[in-house]
């Protein structure tokens, strides 16, 4: 078992980062004995892994992370760093490694203020481990003045820093920081390669890892969410029920609501606990009385943390919606396969009655305009417009086709 064996479908990347793994081990040997470095080394102080949704982006980051700070007694036998049980790598794969900050976006950007105490840290040398390591889940969504801050650092790093910046798509990375890193491209899992990791890793039954697997399409997230939580099928269940109900503008309107529902709920559910733990946290360590009176002067940092929490429930109301829509496109392009007569590969079939019907009620020319009205709701929610008015605007250009 090593840090590895979780990514799912990524060998030749798993084999790259192991090599990069060894040679930084070999080059904080080589320091600490005071030796020169070894030659061609496949480490470098900045990297940037990139891939499509579900891919394991962040998590192949983190895999990277803890071979980086892998204490295993194995490492001077010859043994690859990476173990997945040391003290390094447990603490950096559960968050709480001393030397690996961990920024994500907390609302739609990553803004300067964020990535402040972590660039300062970053010309730090490491307190306990063998690399400072910045983790950026969210580099795309890095705004101008966090990117620039990001780019001093990655342009003049300290000896002993490593940068892991995370993005969808190499394009969503400024030119200037890209060209200073070394891009590593993860591609989708296939379905079967999801499944059998459902069925060996969380005990999922080989029928329901194959139909998870086949409805999110190689997204090993969701795949795994939806196989382990009956929550998860029942809101996709009822997402895929909505193209059936758009027979009028009333219905078009009441589903539009009733999906932005959904998400707010499921937005403050995972807030709930999140924030509770955060604030208490907070006021303990502010040294708040019994009864939680805190002391003068404090009054700032809380609403600072408050503001903060706002801000993530508005971004994790809009991944909610985001995910909805993400299963509403893949109905329709199953839809789109049976017009154009294909049943390959249709993630969607628990529910093929449905598509038929739509697909012998339409044309593939209108099944197209509604995979755009889809894709112009992400816009617009990306744009920041009022979820309710994005998604009522979908729903009636679906009805429309």
């Amino acid at each position: 078992m090593s840090v590895w064996d979780d990514l799912v479908g990524q060998e030749k990347v798993s084999e790259q980062l192991a090599a990069a793994a060894r040679d930084a081990d070999a080059l904080v040997t080589a320091a600490a004995a005071d030796a020169p470095p070894p030659e061609a080394s496949k480490m470098t102080h900045a990297w940037l892994f990139t891939g499509p949704p579900g891919a394991g982006v962040t998590q192949t980051a983190r895999a990277f992370a803890a071979a980086l700070q892998c204490v295993s007694p194995d490492r001077a036998l010859g043994g690859a760093p990476g173990c997945g049980f040391c003290e390094g790598c447990h603490t950096t794969l559960v968050g709480t490694h001393a030397d690996v900050s961990t920024v994500a976006a907390v609302g739609t950007q990553i803004l300067a203020e964020d990535m402040r105490d972590t660039v300062r840290k970053s010309f730090t040398s490491p307190a306990t481990g063998r690399w400072q390591v910045i983790l950026v889940e969210d580099a795309e969504r890095l705004n101008e003045k966090s990117a620039n801050a990001v780019l001093k650092a990655v342009e003049e790093p300290a000896p002993r820093t490593v940068w892991l910046l995370c993005a969808p798509s190499i394009e969503d990375v400024l030119p200037t920081i890209r060209s200073r890193c070394r891009h590593v491209n993860l591609s989708t899992p296939s379905v079967a390669a999801v499944a059998d990791m459902l069925v060996r890793r969380e005990g999922v039954e080989p029928e329901v890892a194959a139909a998870a697997a086949r409805a999110t399409q190689g997204h090993v997230d969701r795949a795994r969410r939806l196989a382990t939580d009956p929550a998860a099928r029942e809101r996709r269940a009822a997402v895929l029920k909505l193209p059936l109900r758009l027979d009028d503008i009333g219905g078009c309107l009441k589903a539009a609501q009733e999906l932005v529902d959904a998400a707010a709920a499921d937005a403050k559910a995972l807030a709930e606990e999140t924030d509770a733990k955060e604030t208490e946290e907070l006021k303990t360590a502010l040294g708040a009385a019994q009864g939680g009176r805190l002391p003068r002067g404090t009054a700032g940092v809380m609403k600072d943390l408050e503001d903060k929490q706002k801000r993530r429930r508005t971004r994790t109301q809009r991944d909610s919606l985001d995910l909805a829509l993400t299963d509403l496109t893949g109905f329709y392009r199953d839809v789109l396969a049976l017009q154009l007569g294909s049943r390959v590969a249709i993630a969607n079939a628990d529910v093929e009655d449905a598509l038929e019907r739509i697909a012998r009620g339409s044309t593939p020319e209108a099944t197209l305009r509604r995979i755009e009205a889809i894709a112009a709701c992400r816009d617009a929610l990306d744009r920041n417009v009022a979820p309710l008015l994005a998604v009522e605007a979908m729903t009636m250009a679906l009805r429309a086709g």
